[in-house]
């Protein structure tokens, strides 16, 4: 079984030690990890780096579950290691635009975000909060989309990970339980295509 504590553990790993802080491999545990708890709710089949179809482009996604030939969920996962300031809010951007994206596509797709930011390259902004403290209230304001409002660039649920890597890979504080997070996601899924997971057992 693979736990978020050994997703966290290759990341450091990849990143931190050997330095590959860009590596296409650095999340792939924790696609693993995703894998497997989706699996275990019901999900089968579910795939990883796979490119969904959007209004303007198809968009890579990190984690994807596919039935009767569409795309009916996408988890995006993120590290931010350093440059906490300049990254921050282009991951904010980023979220807001492959998210509206895929939502032109499917409106009814069900999408989740889980984002690993370390501790150790974390500061207060000149408005007194960290930039943790803001990712979090971003992603808090653009999390939480259900029919009937299909607002588009906001996403179903996110955990934001908080690390510090300065010396070992110490996972610091959750923002909710991985089993919350999973159990919200499969939930959707279930209530947006009532066929489906019966169609999976």
């Amino acid at each position: 079984m693979i736990s978020l504590e050994d997703s966290v553990e290759s990341l450091f790993r990849i990143a931190v030690v050997e330095g590959k802080s860009t590596s296409t491999l650095r999340l792939r545990k924790l696609a693993d990890y995703c894998v497997q708890e989706l699996e275990r709710r019901g999900l089968r089949n579910v795939e990883t780096e796979v490119p969904i179809p959007g209004a303007g482009r198809n968009k890579q996604w990190d984690v994807a579950w596919r039935r009767g030939g569409k795309y009916r969920m996408g988890i995006s996962l993120k590290s931010i290691l350093k440059n906490l300031p300049g990254t921050v809010p282009n991951r904010i951007d980023d979220l807001m635009g492959e998210t509206a994206n895929v939502q032109l596509h499917s409106p009814e797709i069900v999408i989740g975000y889980i984002m690993i930011l370390d501790a150790q390259s974390d500061a207060p902004t000149t408005r007194g909060l960290t930039w943790h403290d803001i990712l979090h209230d971003r992603l808090s304001s653009l999390s939480g989309r259900r029919p009937p409002s299909w607002a588009t660039g906001m996403i179903e649920d996110y955990v934001l990970v908080r690390v510090d890597f300065s010396t070992s890979p110490s996972i610091v504080s959750v923002s909710q339980s991985m089993d919350d997070f999973f159990d919200m996601l499969v939930e959707q899924v279930a209530r947006r295509n009532p066929d489906v997971l019966s169609e999976c057992d």
